[in-house]
């Protein structure tokens, strides 16, 4: 296939050749490039197909202006291997937020972009996944989003404070100080949209909170963009309270992570009761993530995987033992 622009060969084949290396590797394929023309070769013709799919798929983002990493790669490569990578031209679409230092935030994954569109067309949307698939920074984004272009007046981000067992009472200092380790990557997104003066003058106007779950209880949050993090460690109580603040002109988005709940063992999860309870409400969306999604680090995605696997075989274990003492 030829190849017009060498600047976007470079970009293609990556630094020291990586992204070419890591399509080898997957289709045990040679890519070559010759005077503006590329040839995938191989010795199976099926694997052969797949590498100039995976080129093309690859080329495709470069046209759109699409910037290649190692994540990008390996996320077009399992497409090309699922038979998905029609659905790429969905990817790299608009862009979400531009950052403080002017980066452009947008969706990296099928998965990613799903939501984002979810949370442009409902009132309510749940995000629920592993971490590191960005549920909570892409809600960040469009929350700035829509603060800019006035279409809400506050911005409010809230997560319960209870996370791995810690207490707030063993934690030194005022209240302030003990919830704000809770909060800190709430804090992260913000500074990184808006940079940290100008949030910490739209903090102290009072248009942008980070507040715990408790502080919720009683208001009516009108004209707000309000996002409820680790949503996974709330009570059933916590999140009917949450989900009844919604006001008038308001957008809610709540994020957690099933397979990560820290509430005291016999609790149940207020994520849980709600994703059942609010199935098939309209102007609620539901989103759910995969380890696909995963935007962080690729090994990453492993440990995820690694994880959920353990997990099965302790529960394949659990009702074996059960089985056993019944017999």
């Amino acid at each position: 296939m030829a190849i017009s622009d060498a600047a976007q060969t470079v970009e293609l084949f990556g630094s020291f050749d990586e992204h070419i290396r890591l399509l080898e590797r997957e289709f045990s394929v040679s890519v070559l490039s010759r005077g503006g023309e590329l040839s995938v070769m191989g010795e199976d013709a099926q694997n052969v197909q797949l590498g100039a799919r995976a080129v093309r798929g690859l080329m495709s983002l470069l046209d759109r202006g699409e910037a290649l990493n190692e994540q990008t790669v390996r996320y077009v490569l399992s497409l090309v291997r699922e038979g998905n990578d029609d659905q790429l031209g969905q990817l790299g679409g608009n862009t979400v937020c531009v950052t403080a230092r002017g980066k452009p935030v947008k969706a990296k994954t099928l998965g990613q972009q799903k939501y984002v569109d979810a949370i442009r067309t409902n009132t309510v949307t749940l995000g629920v996944g592993p971490a590191g698939t960005g549920k909570t920074y892409l809600a960040v984004a469009l929350a700035v989003t829509a603060f800019r272009a006035h279409e809400v007046s506050r911005i409010i981000l809230t997560r319960p404070a209870v996370e791995a067992g810690e207490k707030l009472g063993f934690l030194p200092g005022d209240l302030q100080h003990k919830v704000d380790p809770y909060l800190r990557p709430l804090y992260d997104a913000l500074f990184d949209m808006l940079g940290a003066e100008n949030f910490t003058r739209q903090q102290e106007k009072g248009v942008i909170e980070v507040a715990p779950l408790a502080y919720m209880r009683g208001r009516t949050l009108d004209e707000s963009f309000i996002i409820l993090d680790e949503a996974q460690n709330t009570t059933p109580e916590q999140m009917k309270m949450f989900l009844t603040r919604l006001g008038n002109g308001s957008k809610m988005v709540v994020t957690g992570d099933i397979t990560q709940i820290d509430l005291p063992d016999g609790k149940r999860s207020g994520l849980k009761d709600a994703i059942r309870v609010l199935k098939g409400i309209e102007g609620v969306a539901q989103i759910r993530f995969t380890e696909r999604d995963v935007v962080r680090h690729s090994l990453v995605q492993a440990i995820i995987k690694a994880y959920e696997k353990n997990e099965e075989e302790k529960q394949r274990h659990a009702s074996k033992e059960s089985k056993g003492h019944h017999s």
